[in-house]
């Protein structure tokens, strides 16, 4: 089965083919870590978490990085903030990222680099650009890249930048040639200042070329590109995108990446999520409230490539959808997994390879679900299918990451601590009475559970509850 990717550079869906066969090698910009992770972070984390899943079950060997910015002008900022080091505050962040990503279901990345981890082969980088004229330093001990030696400079984003727009958008710089050149190293500014010594003055990298030096350490490429497909948020095309394969192709000679994939914006209730408009909240917030793999089925419920609108209204209508693939697991209590069917993987994967169509993946597993039920309504002991089913399931977990918890847990949510307490103290009383053969006050206790909304359902392994 062919994979197609929406790559956007040539704005086009083509077949997939990879440097090496069967090996895929993907990079995704990380985050920033200064804070905690938002709702954009999780967006642009599962879209790729999608494509990884998709390419293993399609035969791949992925080989996923994903970095973490951990020397920025916000991190600097922050550390003004708190009596901690560099290394404390960032690994901090690093910690509460990773949990949050487990927690909506993402995979870890197969390498995980650090920009302070780097610098090395930030500095081999730049020297080549400064050794090649592509690069200069400035008076101060900065040294930027040189757009104009760059003739394809302005291919990633298809952006048209003159002078005058550049400048408006980059504060001037004494000494730079062209206002939209770009700080490859940034001299130390005193005693302050994080820096860092190597054979370049005393100072810290720019941004844009962490990535363009990390995927060049970690991944040995071919002679035309670095890696295979380069992923990112639809807002790094341009600077970031359009900068970092620029210095690369100035720097090695081939292009970085042979596709690129960008996720959209996510929006609540209508406004693009930003921080300046004071709407951005934090995944870890939403995770007091909601379950991570709710969050996760809702935000992957359209196409990555479309802008995300976060309404808690469609969050909510979203449980009802994937709570009947949870009955449908409940159902199946008890049951050993059988085989797959091979017409229903052969559905999902087409549908995921058609440029990681998640919503016709859904509306295929709701088919699933509705036919399994009108056939196990008539034929209850059909154990065969059961046991099919029960491998179908398993499948949706290991491509889409839902479907994967145990479905009498799932309908527990909701129920605070304090509650889950006392309905088990309840069921251990009921219990006891049944043994007793005191069945009135054993009727009586589940009477009083389910006036609390908790329904209970008697099995081999014990006795069972849900909140309804």
């Amino acid at each position: 089965m062919k994979f197609k990717l929406y790559d956007s550079i040539k704005r086009d869906k083509i077949e997939f083919s990879p440097i090496k066969d069967k090996e895929v090698s993907v990079y995704i910009c990380g985050p920033t870590v200064y804070d905690d992770a938002h709702l954009g972070h999780a967006r642009s984390a599962l879209s790729f978490d999608l494509l990884k899943r998709t390419l293993m079950a399609l035969g791949y060997k992925v080989t996923l990085a994903k970095n973490f910015t951990d020397i920025d002008d916000k991190i600097i900022n922050k550390l003004k903030d708190t009596n901690k080091s560099l290394e404390e505050l960032t690994n901090y962040y690093i910690n509460r990222y990773l949990e949050d990503m487990e927690a909506i279901g993402v995979l870890r990345a197969d390498i995980e680099p650090k920009a302070t981890e780097s610098i090395d082969a930030m500095e081999s980088m730049i020297k080549k650009l400064l050794d090649s004229g592509c690069a200069y330093k400035l008076p101060n001990g900065d040294i930027y890249f040189d757009t104009s030696k760059d003739i394809k400079y302005g291919s990633i984003s298809k952006t048209n930048i003159d002078d005058t727009q550049t400048q408006s958008r980059i504060d001037e710089v004494e000494g730079k040639k062209n206002p939209k050149d770009f700080a490859l190293w940034k001299a130390c500014k005193g005693d302050k200042d994080i820096c860092f010594d190597t054979t370049l003055p005393s100072g810290r990298p720019g941004w844009h070329i962490e990535c363009s030096a990390m995927i060049n350490k970690y991944f040995e490429g071919s002679e035309d590109y670095c890696i295979d497909i380069h992923c990112g948020g639809a807002d790094l095309l341009f600077p970031h995108h359009e900068n970092e394969a620029a210095q690369t192709r100035c720097a090695l000679n081939k292009e970085i990446a042979k596709y690129w994939m960008h996720n959209g914006f996510v929006t609540i209730d209508g406004e693009k999520m930003s921080k300046s408009l004071g709407n951005s909240f934090f995944l870890k917030d939403a995770l007091k409230i909601y379950d991570g793999e709710l969050l996760r089925y809702y935000l992957i419920s359209i196409n990555y490539r479309n802008d995300f609108n976060f309404s808690e209204v469609d969050l909510i209508n979203s449980k009802k959808r994937l709570d009947k693939l949870y009955r449908l697991k409940k159902r199946l209590f008890g049951i050993k997994k059988g085989k797959l069917n091979n017409a229903f993987k052969d559905e999902l994967l087409e549908a995921m390879s058609d440029d990681l169509n998640s919503s016709k993946a859904f509306a295929i597993i709701d088919d699933m679900i509705n036919k399994a039920n009108e056939t196990l309504d008539k034929e209850p002991k059909n154990k065969s299918l059961k046991q099919e089913l029960v491998a179908n399931i398993d499948f949706v977990c290991e491509l889409l990451g839902i479907g994967c918890k145990d479905a009498i847990v799932w309908f527990q949510q909701g129920v605070s601590s304090e509650d889950k307490i006392k309905i088990e103290e309840l069921i251990k009383q009921r219990m006891d009475a049944k043994k007793a053969k005191d069945y009135s006050k054993a009727d009586k206790i589940r009477d009083e559970l389910k006036s609390m909304g908790i329904e209970l359902m008697d099995t081999p392994d014990g006795t069972k509850w849900e909140k309804v």
